[in-house]
């Protein structure tokens, strides 16, 4: 199919699903951007930035917060970057770049980390470790571990977390900084850590407690809010149209990343039939789609062999968490974008 026409029809398919869950309520309001590299992009955006934000309506510059997909937004490019100048060996165990990390955590490889086959305790629980003296790295590494490092697939926050300790270890900066580097090369203008402060074209999120205020610019996730909102696994907010951006740079063989993203969409562990997890990213076994999801509602699908891509940026936690509220859209994008 012409990629004008699939741009115009993808859009008109996935916008009358976004502009339906809008209007049935299950959240204020969402942005979907649907494009090609190097060819066209097209937004729409449906319902309020939320009720908090006036008559604000969502559009290619709203931000949201990403949740999961700062793993790919920040951690991933960033580990690539280290592991390109040789400052990360991907099958090296984390002690070799930081020798004082006890084990079993220490003896863990980068790899495992990036695969959710590192065998870490599922629960993030960080609180426990609040004014103990000791950094949070070396206590994430002495904790026990579930399974036996690459004998399964479990995907949790631990190892990126994990990861985003060690990158400015590695790095020798702060990981907001490192970030806001490769988002500025990128030209990710609108692309940050929190905490921000609350904007009309800033969508809000839950409200976890009755007549108490409702996140607006502090990470939704907790142990990102624990860290300060800066953290390997959540933390980042981002627009949809410096989502499309960046799938873009991904797409095209002559930016840096292109290499990083061709050798982490490979497949490494097995998640369910017909879907495996590369280095960060999910991807179908017939390679034709690598994406990934963010817990507050956010989506970012991109098909290697075609170039296009589909981003889907909402508050799907405004009322409080349930997965039927973007299960179907998601399932529709990525078929769209597969078929």
């Amino acid at each position: 199919m012409q990629d004008s026409v699939w741009t115009a029809a993808t859009v008109a398919d996935l916008g009358a699903a976004l502009a339906e869950a809008v209007d049935g309520g299950l959240f204020p309001g969402g942005v979907l951007t649907v494009g090609r590299a190097g060819g066209d992009r097209v937004t729409v955006g449906h319902g309020l930035v939320a009720p908090e934000c006036g008559d604000a309506r969502p559009g290619p510059h709203t931000r949201y917060d990403l949740a999961s997909l700062t793993k790919v937004l920040a951690t991933w490019p960033l580990v690539g970057a280290a592991v390109r100048t040789g400052l990360l060996d991907l099958d090296a165990p984390l002690r070799a770049a930081l020798p004082e990390l006890p084990p079993p955590g220490g003896d863990l490889t980068v790899r495992q980390l990036l695969t959710h086959t590192s065998g870490l305790l599922p629960k993030t629980g960080l609180a426990r470790y609040e004014h103990s003296g000791r950094p949070l790295i070396e206590h994430l590494c002495a904790e026990p571990l579930v399974s036996p490092p690459g004998s399964r697939h479990r995907y949790i926050d631990r190892g990126f977390i994990l990861l985003g300790l060690l990158l400015p270890a590695v790095l020798g900066r702060p990981l907001h900084l490192l970030a806001e580097d490769l988002w500025r090369e990128l030209g990710l203008t609108r692309t940050a850590y929190g905490p921000l402060p609350r904007d009309p074209q800033l969508a809000p999120t839950e409200q976890r407690l009755r007549d108490a205020p409702r996140t607006w610019g502090a990470p939704h996730d907790p142990s990102a809010a624990l860290l300060g909102g800066v953290a390997g696994h959540a933390g980042v907010f981002s627009c949809a149209d410096d989502l499309a951006a960046y799938a873009e740079h991904l797409l095209t063989g002559a930016s840096p990343l292109a290499d990083w993203f061709a050798e982490s969409r490979r497949p490494r562990a097995a998640v369910e039939p017909g879907l495996h997890r590369g280095l960060a990213w999910l991807v179908t076994e017939d390679g034709g789609a690598a994406y990934h999801h963010g817990f507050t509602g956010t989506s970012l699908f991109l098909a290697p062999a075609t170039g296009r891509y589909v981003v889907l940026c909402t508050n799907a936690v405004y009322h409080g968490w349930d997965r039927a509220r973007l299960a179907d859209l998601r399932t529709l994008a990525l078929r769209t974008l597969t078929g």
